[in-house]
Order: C-alpha cells, then sequence, then structure tokens
C-alpha cells in the first residue's frame, strides 16, 4: 500500500530562526534591526525618545534637509505632484527634464551618455542583466554588494560565473586568464569604488590595465564614492584618474545626493542598449519628477559648494585618528566610512557595545553582521557627515572611550587583519 508523503508547507521555513538574521526576526526585534528613528536625517535624530548623535546614516554631505533643495521639492510638487510623469520612459514617462537631467550626469562625469533609473539597487541589477548574455562572463569582487551579486546571477542564468579575491590583481588575472582560455563571447568586470562596508577603495589603475589587458570592460558601482571622492566628487575614477578608462560607471543618488535613484554612465551606444534593454528601466514607471528636479538642484551643489565634501574630510579625519588613537580597529578605510571592528567578531560583544552606546552615551551606531560582511565578521559602520559638529566628534570619542575602559576590551587583535 502507498504511503502518503508527509506535505510540507511553504512557510514551514518562517518559522524558528532560520533564513538571515533569524534570530533578531523571531523575536520581532526593533532594537538592533530594524530600529525606529525620529527626525529628519541628520546628526541628530530621535531614537526610544530621546536624542542621539547618528553615525548610521549616509547623508554624506549634509543635503538632506538642505534649504534649496527642500525649495527645489516643494515648487516640483506644487506643479507635478507625486505622480508625474505617469508610464515608462518607453511609453509615457519620458520628458525634456528626464533628458536633461541625464545629460547633466554625463557630462559631470565626463561621460558621452547616461542613463536614469528609479533606484540603485534596480539601475545595477538592470545594467548589468541586459548587456551580459548568454555567451559572456561576470568576473566580480568577492566582497561585492548584494545588488551586485544579484545581478551577476540573474546574467549568468544559472552558469557559472567567476568571483576573484577582494581587491587581489594576482587573483583577477587568474580569473581572467580562465575566462579567456573558454572565451566565446565578451567579459564584464564587476566591481565597487568605494567599499560599503570596508570604506577601501578599488586598485582601478590596476584593474584597468588588467581588462585592457584581456580585453574585458568594466563596471565600477560607486554608490559611496559618488559625489564623496575625488577631487570634484567624481567618485573613485576621478580620484586616480581613470574616469576616462571605465566603460560603465554607476552612481547611486540614495547616499551623497540625498535621494532616491541611480545613473549608469558611459558611451552612447552601450548606454542606449541598456535603455532600451534593462528590464528594470522598460518595466518600470518613470522617476517622478519631483525626484528629477531634486536631483538636479542637488548635482548643482555638489558640483558648486565644495565646502560640503570640505567639512565631510575635515569630520571624517577627526573621527578615524580619534578611534585609532583610542586603539580600535578601523581597518584599511580610504574613506569617510568608518568600520569598528568588534573583538573576536562576536555579536554578543557587539549587542553589549550598541546598547551602552545608545542608552548611557546617546551615540547612535549599528551593527553588521553576516550577510552584510562575510562570516566571522562583526562590525559597526560609522559615517562620517558635513554636518557633524566637533562637539558631535569630541561626545562620540569619549563615549568610546568609556565603553573601551568600562568593558576591558582587548583591542590588541586586529579583527580586520583576519578578514582580508
Amino acid at each position: 500500500m502507498e504511503q502518503t508523503r508527509q506535505a510540507v508547507d511553504l512557510f514551514d521555513k518562517c518559522k524558528g530562526e532560520g533564513g538571515y538574521f533569524g534570530y533578531f526576526r523571531a523575536r520581532d526585534d526593533q532594537y538592533f534591526s530594524r530600529p525606529v528613528l525620529g527626525g529628519l536625517p541628520g546628526p541628530r535624530m530621535s531614537f526610544g525618545g530621546k536624542e542621539v548623535i547618528m553615525w548610521a546614516v549616509n547623508n554624506y554631505l549634509g543635503l538632506a534637509g538642505n534649504e534649496k533643495i527642500k525649495a527645489a521639492a516643494r515648487a516640483s510638487v506644487e506643479r507635478w505632484g507625486t505622480f508625474t510623469p505617469m508610464g515608462s520612459r518607453m511609453l509615457t514617462g519620458n520628458t525634456d527634464a528626464h533628458i536633461a537631467l541625464e545629460e547633466k550626469l554625463a557630462a559631470f562625469l565626463q561621460k558621452p551618455s547616461a542613463a536614469l533609473f528609479n533606484y540603485g539597487y534596480l539601475g545595477v541589477l538592470g545594467t548589468v542583466s541586459a548587456l551580459v548574455g548568454p555567451e559572456d562572463v561576470v568576473i566580480m569582487d568577492r566582497l561585492s554588494h548584494a545588488c551586485i551579486v544579484d545581478a551577476t546571477v540573474l546574467a549568468s542564468a544559472g552558469r557559472r560565473f567567476r568571483s576573484f579575491k577582494h581587491n587581489d590583481l594576482d587573483n583577477l588575472e587568474f580569473h581572467l586568464k580562465g575566462a579567456n582560455k573558454e572565451r566565446k563571447g565578451g567579459i564584464l568586470i564587476v566591481t565597487e569604488g568605494v567599499y560599503g562596508m570596508r570604506g577601501d577603495i578599488a586598485d582601478l589603475p590596476g584593474i584597468c590595465e588588467l581588462k585592457e589587458r584581456y580585453g574585458a570592460r568594466l563596471f565600477v558601482d560607486d554608490a559611496h564614492g559618488f559625489g564623496v571622492v575625488g577631487e570634484n566628487g567624481r567618485g573613485a575614477g576621478e580620484h586616480f584618474g581613470v574616469q576616462d578608462r571605465i566603460d560603465l560607471y554607476f552612481g547611486t543618488f540614495a547616499k551623497a545626493f540625498a535621494a532616491i535613484g541611480g545613473v549608469t554612465a558611459g558611451e552612447r551606444e552601450p548606454i542606449l542598449y541598456v535603455k532600451y534593454n534593462s528590464r528594470t528601466n522598460v518595466f518600470a514607471k518613470s522617476l517622478p519628477m519631483v525626484y528629477v528636479d531634486v536631483l538636479s538642484a542637488t548635482l548643482e551643489a555638489i558640483m558648486n559648494e565644495p565646502r560640503h565634501r570640505e567639512r565631510m574630510w575635515e569630520v571624517t579625519r577627526k573621527l578615524q585618528k580619534g578611534l585609532l588613537d583610542l586603539g580600535f580597529d578601523i581597518g584599511d578605510t580610504q574613506s569617510p566610512i568608518t568600520p569598528v571592528y568588534v573583538p573576536a567578531g562576536s555579536e554578543q560583544m557587539a549587542m553589549s557595545m550598541i546598547s551602552m552606546l545608545r542608552e548611557d552615551y546617546g551615540v547612535f551606531v549599528s551593527g553588521v553582521t553576516y550577510p552584510v560582511v562575510p562570516l566571522g565578521v562583526v562590525m559597526f559602520r560609522m559615517i562620517p557627515t558635513a554636518s557633524h559638529s566637533d562637539e558631535d566628534v569630541e561626545r562620540t570619542l569619549e563615549a568610546f572611550r568609556n565603553l573601551r575602559d568600562r568593558l576591558k576590551l582587548d583591542l590588541s587583535e586586529k579583527p580586520s587583519r583576519r578578514n582580508r
């Protein structure tokens, strides 16, 4: 007699502590994950009913709440509402303003053409998946952001892709040689510009040399470098003087621009191909006019008001030097991103440190653990901004000093060196 197989409910996996951040999900946590914050994004916000110094918001240039930009937003909403235009860019959502913004962004990024996207994540997903076909190979840095990983998997459609050790040119060349040996199509190298957790910058000069030697193309997702690094804020390519050698430069508006959306810039033909073949663009409603107008105003501020970037770097230097002087491990950051590695990679220690900083000293930091960073790594990612004051930095460093002494932290080991 045939036995009936026990049915498995699709939702069984939702019970217990399985999946990402399962410990916190099972407890419906809103303290360490999904904390509820009050007030406008800035150096002081509210958490748990009291004011805290905020180090966890990517408002690099302090432009969230900028009065000129807020005025541009109000005027745009008054004229267009929140809904204009209706439809995708392919059908009824294209406007002169969208085209003009793309042209301004292309000029700023020193590229012939640019394509707007509604979100940064969808911009990376759409660009890579549009250009990579069945015979092409993607080679990505192993520590790339989730959007790059997802774009690579989507573009590879179940086929094998290659990943190279973080910022390791020898390993990248090994994979380029392997891809060329069995080559049937093109090769796309994908990397971040400024790495969003570690704060280090991709070796773009070396990567450009290799991609040219092996006939590959290069896509740089510079979410944390766009508007932030480089003499004029053009990003990691400008920082190294290789912007002209990057085939596809991507920037998001969710960080320095304090908005939403993204842009891919490059030569006219591949950008036009992306516009017509990116599913996240073709099948999505056009970016609303309020964002188009605000982004145009923000770009003007980034180009013409360097004081914002200069102040951001002042705050960055003070915070990072202070943490190093206290003995904390901040890795090899080359950007405002300031990772503070938790001793021994302990999640329990991290939660104790977070609670003490927030409750006893009014300093808000967020903990980062797997899958955002590799297994065994736990860190705080602090974001100094142009709107932080010297007092904010001093109070925060005093809090870290007290934290170190009260918890008797052993800072002699450097976790960042174990997880390269």
